[in-house]
């Protein structure tokens, strides 16, 4: 018999700050995502760039973790990470991904499904050395995804990751180590309304083109 925890079950907000309507919104789905991010930082949300990816592993168990947008392109949207991370893997084996940003300030979120591929060497190398030095020592010593007897391991590899390159001026970007960019075919701009009577608008990659329809809640 299950049990039904009435404290968690009562927690509700009615969701009555905006709407989202087809005739508001743009016809390219990456402009109308770009719109509500920058209506995301003018609202101060925190991280705005923070997004679940999901993946599908080799077993065919999806798995979500949050990781940050780092670009909007017209082609899609790109992050970082180790290649050779649980993530990367299973993007060398199926390159469909699931992205989702939930910006709760504002009473929205955007899922978007789409396929990932690695982007270019020179957009990696400019990113990695645009990121501060620790981020660049932590990202070649840490074996990413693996398993580590204690953090000892991890603090250890970091120390000699500093010295090798205490004398460098500019640190290379790690081969195992570069960006992806999500190409979205779905995208789902959601917007809370009250009584649970929410907007969804759907963008669907059809022939070529974007086909814009609504969702019921």
């Amino acid at each position: 018999m299950s049990i039904i925890h009435k404290d968690i079950a009562a927690i509700r907000e009615d969701y009555c700050k905006y709407k989202l309507d087809e005739k508001d919104v743009l016809r390219d789905p990456i402009e109308q995502f770009q719109r509500w991010f920058d209506e995301a930082r003018r609202a101060e949300v925190v991280e705005p760039n923070a997004m679940v990816l999901a993946t599908v592993g080799e077993d065919g168990f999806p798995s979500s973790r949050i990781v940050l947008l780092k670009d909007i392109k017209p082609s899609g949207f790109s992050f970082f990470t180790n290649y050779h991370s649980k993530k990367g893997q299973a993007i060398a084996k199926e390159t469909k991904v699931s992205l989702l940003f939930f910006w709760s300030e504002l009473q929205r979120q955007v899922r978007i499904e789409g396929l990932a591929e690695k982007l270019l060497s020179e957009d990696s190398d400019e990113y990695f050395a645009s990121r501060p030095r620790g981020s660049q020592i932590g990202a070649i010593a840490s074996p990413q995804s693996q398993i580590i007897a204690e953090r000892k391991v991890l603090e250890t590899r970091v120390e000699e990751a500093r010295r090798k390159y205490l004398d460098q001026v500019i640190i290379g970007r790690p081969d195992f180590w570069g960006g992806y960019l999500v190409s979205p075919l779905r995208m789902e701009f959601w917007q809370g309304r009250s009584n649970r009577l929410h907007d969804r608008i759907e963008y669907v990659f059809q022939q070529g083109n974007w086909i814009i329809q609504r969702l019921a809640p």
